[in-house]
C-alpha cells in the first residue's frame, strides 16, 4: 500500500511513528509527507516527542528527505494537495485538519491518489467511518471520514450494547486531554468563551463532535445518544464516562462489558485501578474499565479509556488497509 501523509502535525507523526516501528507495517510504503513547517523542525518534532519520547533509532534529515526507521522520505514543504506526487498512490492522508471543501479534496483523485482519508470530522466526506461500528458501509467510498478519537472511543461500544441490550438512551461525557486548539495562556481562540483560557491550567467545559458524528456512524441510534466535553491539563489519554438505559440490561454488567471487549478487536480491558498515564500508547479505541461499572435501577455507568492520539491513529492505519483492500 502507497500512501502520502499530508500534514505532519500530532496524528501525521504519530501515524508515520507506528508504521516505522510496528513490523505489521512494513509493507507501507510512505511516498512522501508534506507539512507547512520547515522541514528542520519537522524532524525535530518527530524525533523528540514530549508525549511518546524519543523515536528508537533516531531521525536525521538530509537534501529535502527524512531518514528514520530504516527508510528514506521525501519530506516536502506547503505542496498544495493538487501538487502532491500521488501519481500510483493508494492513499493520502489527510492529516491537516484544514480540507473543508469537497473541490480541494478532489484535487488529490485528479492527481492520481486513488482515495482520501480525512483524520478527523468532515462534511466533505463521502462517508464517516468507525471501525467496530459501520465499517461494512464503507463501500467504494473514495473520500473517508476517520470520524473522531471520541466517536471511535465511543461508537464501537454503543453498537454492540444496542445489538446485544437495546439501547434506550445514553449520555456521555469525555474527559479530554487539552489539545493544540487551545492556549498555552489566556487568548482569543474563538467563540466557545471557555476555550479561550489556558488549556494546561483549568478543567474546561466544551462540546464534543461526537454526538453529532455518533448520528451520521450509527443512524439507527440517532437522536438517543448526548454528549459534552471536559478539557482537562493532560497532555495525553482521555476517557469516556457514559451513562446509558437498556431495554434488557444484563444481570451482571461488569462482565458483560468484559464479554463485549473480547468479541471486538477495537475494544480492550483494564481490570487493575488505572490513571490515565498508564494507558499511553493502547492500541485500542477504547479500553473498559469494568470495575467502574455502576449500576442503579435501569440505569449503567461505564467508564474507559482512550489514547486519543495512538488510538485514533492505529485506527486511521486500520481503515487506511480496508480502503485499499477494497481495491479503492
Amino acid at each position: 500500500m502507497r500512501i502520502v501523509i499530508h500534514g505532519f502535525g500530532r496524528i501525521g507523526r504519530v501515524i508515520l511513528r507506528q508504521i516505522l516501528t510496528n513490523p505489521a507495517h512494513a509493507d507501507i510504503d510512505v511516498v512522501a509527507v508534506n507539512d507547512l513547517a520547515q522541514p528542520d523542525t519537522c524532524a525535530y518534532l518527530f524525533k523528540y516527542d514530549s508525549v511518546f519520547g524519543p523515536l528508537p533509532g533516531g531521525v536525521t534529515l538530509e537534501h529535502g528527505r527524512l531518514h528514520a526507521g530504516g527508510r528514506s522520505i521525501p519530506l516536502l514543504t506547503g505542496v498544495k494537495m493538487a501538487d502532491l506526487p500521488l501519481d500510483g498512490v493508494d492513499l493520502l492522508l489527510d492529516c491537516t485538519g484544514a480540507t473543508k471543501d469537497r473541490a480541494t479534496a478532489e484535487t488529490a483523485l485528479t492527481a492520481g491518489a486513488r482515495a482520501v482519508l480525512i483524520s478527523g470530522p468532515s462534511d466533505i466526506a463521502d462517508i464517516t467511518i468507525v471501525k467496530g461500528a459501520n465499517e461494512d458501509r464503507i463501500d467504494d467510498h473514495r473520500i473517508v471520514s476517520n470520524a473522531s478519537c471520541t466517536t471511535n472511543a465511543l461508537a464501537p461500544l454503543l453498537r454492540d450494547l444496542d445489538a446485544r441490550y437495546g439501547l434506550i438512551q445514553g449520555h456521555m461525557t469525555t474527559i479530554h486531554c487539552y489539545t493544540g486548539s487551545q492556549p498555552m495562556v489566556d487568548a482569543p481562540r474563538g467563540p466557545d468563551l471557555a476555550r479561550n483560557r489556558a488549556g494546561a491550567v483549568s478543567m474546561v467545559p466544551t462540546t464534543t463532535s461526537a454526538a453529532k458524528l455518533i448520528d451520521r456512524v450509527l443512524p439507527d441510534l440517532a437522536g438517543r445518544v448526548t454528549g459534552a466535553a471536559v478539557r482537562v491539563p493532560a497532555i495525553s489519554v482521555s476517557a469516556v464516562d457514559l451513562v446509558v438505559r437498556l431495554t434488557t440490561p444484563p444481570k451482571d454488567a461488569a462482565n458483560a462489558l468484559r464479554r463485549l471487549a473480547d468479541e471486538n478487536p477495537v475494544l480492550g480491558l483494564v481490570e487493575d485501578p488505572c490513571v490515565s498515564v498508564d494507558l499511553r500508547a493502547r492500541t485500542e479505541s477504547l479500553v473498559i474499565a469494568p470495575n467502574e461499572t455502576l449500576e442503579t435501577g435501569d440505569q449503567i455507568r461505564i467508564f474507559g479509556w482512550y489514547d486519543n492520539e495512538w488510538g485514533f491513529s492505529a485506527r486511521m492505519l486500520d481503515v487506511a488497509r480496508m480502503m485499499h483492500k477494497r481495491g479503492m
